[in-house]
C-alpha cells in the first residue's frame, strides 16, 4: 500500500505541474478532495484571520500557485496528497467550473437540467475541457472576462448544478480520491477552456445588493429566507462515508457567501439526520469557518 501511495502522490504532483505550466494555479488535495495541508494557525487562540499573508502553507485555495518550485514545495509538505485542486477565478484564465452532479437515486440529472436552462435562456455551451468525476458527473471548464467575478454557488441555478468561481477550486484531472479518479472526457483534452456564454455568465452573477445610506450592503441572509436550502439538502441526502465531507463542503460554501453563521444550525440538523452526532457536525462547521473566514468557532 505504501508503494501505491507514493506512486499516486508522484502522479498527482506530475499532473499538478502540467496544469501549472498551462497557467492554472494549483494546490495539493487529499483523497477526500480537501486541501492536503493543515492550517498553520490550527488551534491558535484567538483564531487568526489569515489567507496566506503569513507566508506559510496551509491556507487552502489561497496557496494556489503556478510557480513550479512552489508547487513542488507544497507537495513536499503534503506527501500523502493524491490529487490537486485548480483555483478558479484567477488570472490568466479566470476559470469558471460548472459542476454537474448525477444522483439517479434521487432523480437528479443536472446535465439535463443545464440543457433545459440553455434552451429556456437561449444559449449554447461551447465545446470545452470536460472532466469526468468518479460519481458519474462532469466538470465543464469555462473562462470569464476580467471585469466579472463569478461567485461560488450550490444548486442555485438548478438542483445538482454547482458553480466554482473566485475563491473555489476544481479537482484536477488525474487526481485520485476515495471514490475513484478524475479524468478528461474523450475528445476534450486538446481544447482550451471556452469563454462562458454571456447569457449564462449573467445567470451565474447575482446582482449586487443595494447599499444603505451608511454604505453597508443590505439584504443579508436571514434564517428562513430560503437562501442556502440547496446546501442543506446536499447535506441531508449524504450517505455513510460522505457525511463529513458533504457537511464540510456545504459549510465552506455558506461561509464564503457570508451566511455561514445563519445556516449553521440548519446544517447541523441536516447532518444529525444522516447519522452524525451534533458535536461532530459542530466541529466540521467550525473547521469550515476557520478555513474560509478565520472567524472564531461558534460556541
Amino acid at each position: 500500500m505504501a508503494t501505491i501511495d507514493r506512486q499516486t502522490a508522484t502522479l498527482a504532483l506530475a499532473h499538478a505541474l502540467a496544469a501549472a505550466e498551462r497557467g492554472l494555479p494549483v494546490i495539493p488535495l487529499s483523497a477526500t478532495k480537501l486541501p492536503a495541508l493543515r492550517s498553520p494557525h490550527h488551534g491558535e487562540d484567538p483564531p487568526v484571520r489569515c489567507r496566506g499573508a503569513c507566508g506559510l502553507p496551509g491556507h487552502g485555495v489561497h496557496d494556489a500557485t503556478t510557480d513550479p518550485a512552489a508547487v513542488r514545495a507544497l507537495f513536499a509538505a503534503a506527501p500523502r496528497a493524491t490529487g490537486y485542486g485548480i483555483a478558479c477565478g484567477r488570472e490568466p484564465h479566470r476559470l469558471i467550473g460548472i459542476d454537474l452532479d448525477i444522483d439517479t437515486a434521487h432523480g437528479n440529472d443536472s446535465m439535463a437540467a443545464l440543457q433545459r436552462l440553455a434552451e429556456r435562456h437561449r444559449f449554447t455551451i461551447p465545446p470545452t475541457i470536460t472532466v469526468l468525476t468518479p460519481s458519474g458527473g462532469r466538470h465543464l471548464w469555462l473562462t470569464g472576462p476580467p471585469e466579472v467575478s463569478v461567485p461560488n454557488s450550490a444548486s442555485r441555478l438548478a438542483p445538482g448544478i454547482d458553480v466554482r468561481g473566485f475563491g473555489g477550486y476544481l479537482v484536477g484531472p488525474g487526481s485520485v480520491t476515495t471514490r475513484g479518479a478524475y479524468r478528461l472526457a474523450s475528445g476534450t483534452a486538446h481544447l482550451a477552456p471556452a469563454p462562458c456564454p454571456r447569457t449564462l455568465l449573467h445567470l451565474l452573477t447575482p446582482p449586487a445588493r443595494p447599499q444603505s445610506a451608511t454604505g453597508r450592503r443590505t439584504g443579508t441572509h436571514r434564517p428562513g429566507s430560503g437562501r442556502g436550502q440547496g446546501l442543506i439538502q446536499f447535506v441531508r441526502v449524504a450517505r455513510e462515508g460522505q457525511r463529513n465531507t458533504r457537511l464540510f463542503w456545504a459549510a465552506c460554501r455558506a461561509y464564503e457567501h457570508g451566511f455561514g453563521d445563519d445556516l449553521a444550525d440548519a446544517l447541523t440538523a441536516a447532518a444529525v439526520s444522516t447519522g452524525l452526532s451534533e458535536p461532530e457536525a459542530r466541529a466540521a462547521i467550525a473547521s469550515a469557518a476557520r478555513l474560509t473566514t478565520g472567524r472564531p468557532d461558534r460556541p
